[in-house]
């Protein structure tokens, strides 16, 4: 079975504290977003992350405060997950507004999609939402994704479950 990892948004502005639009307690799921992109690599299962790139007048930015500016500390991801990826710049919460996207899934052959990042309820949300829509399977780790809303995320992940989709953990799916 093909496994394709999805690494969403994890990027200074949203996972530090200093970052344009934190995600309050992000930088605790760090270690194990570092750990899945590391397993995936040595393990040649291919990663892709997204990752925002905005213009600094970016048409977003009505509805969001500035962040992940191209050619800002804040767009970068930290460097310990940036390992051998396959980088996919968007500009809106969803990833499947990337007109290369259905190309590049295309060319991975995958069987199932593992997803983690930030924001839960939102990004990853919409990167999971669109993954599930190719007909393979979909797992969303549940200790390498951060939310802005507990009750958001429980609602997002019933109606995940709901679609068909699966939770695990990191030391579920690496064991």
């Amino acid at each position: 079975m093909r496994t394709v990892f999805f690494d969403v948004d994890t990027q200074i502005d949203f996972v530090f504290p200093t970052g344009a639009l934190y995600v309050p307690g992000a930088e605790h799921i760090i270690p194990n977003i570092a750990r899945l992109n590391r397993y995936a690599v040595e393990k040649g299962i291919p990663l892709v992350s997204t990752v925002d790139a905005h213009t600094e007048n970016d048409p977003e930015f009505t509805s969001w405060p500035p962040h992940c500016i191209v050619g800002t500390v804040g767009q970068l991801k930290p460097a310990a997950t940036m390992v051998g990826q396959t980088l996919l710049e968007k500009q809106n919460v969803d990833c499947f507004t990337v007109p290369t996207l259905p190309a590049l899934l295309e060319s991975l052959h995958a069987d199932r999609y593992i997803v983690y990042g930030v924001v839960t309820e939102i990004c990853v949300w919409n990167a999971a939402k669109g993954l599930l829509k190719t007909g393979k399977p979909v797992t969303i780790v549940t200790d390498a994704v951060k939310s802005l809303s507990d009750d958001a995320a429980a609602k997002m992940f019933a109606e995940f479950e709901a679609l068909g989709g699966t939770l695990t953990t990191v030391c579920e799916l690496l064991a």
